[in-house]
């Protein structure tokens, strides 16, 4: 089973698994955390993770993953969270996005792709993709 914990897709990884028939048989559910106080109360990332790293950051990236294996039943869970855009700054610049993959008996992994400011949409659809290649890869192994 699969979760996914999303901020900056605002749920389309979950759409996109959900639109397959038969995919009740692999997911789980899916937390659309978009805002710091989601992430805090529905997935316990804390406070200071957010503050000390900002939400947009690998070790945010890690604990929504990590929240999302252990509020749901799945055994693999995916995390995204970025600046799809317009706008971003110098040290966080549109089209950075941080994933986290989680999965029963593994550590937590992590990684941040630059996209590049391609605009909102591509942003969003280059990391539903992305995040799609993670929990294949993943489940292949």
């Amino acid at each position: 089973m699969v979760a996914t914990a999303e901020s900056c897709t605002g749920g389309m990884i979950a759409a996109a698994i959900t639109d397959i028939a038969g995919s009740s048989d692999v997911f789980d559910r899916g937390f659309v955390t978009y805002s710091n106080a989601a992430k805090q109360a529905m997935l316990g990332v804390g406070a200071s993770t957010l503050a000390t790293h900002g939400a947009v950051s690998e070790a945010v990236a890690r604990e929504m993953a990590e929240g999302a294996l252990s509020r749901s039943d799945a055994a693999l869970a995916v995390s995204v969270t970025g600046i799809a855009g317009p706008g971003g700054s110098e040290h966080k610049p549109e089209g950075r996005v941080c994933f986290g993959l989680a999965q029963s008996g593994r550590a937590t992994r992590v990684e941040t792709v630059e996209f590049g400011a391609r605009g909102r949409a591509a942003v969003r659809r280059a990391t539903v993709d992305h995040a799609l290649d993670l929990l294949i890869d993943a489940l292949s192994a």
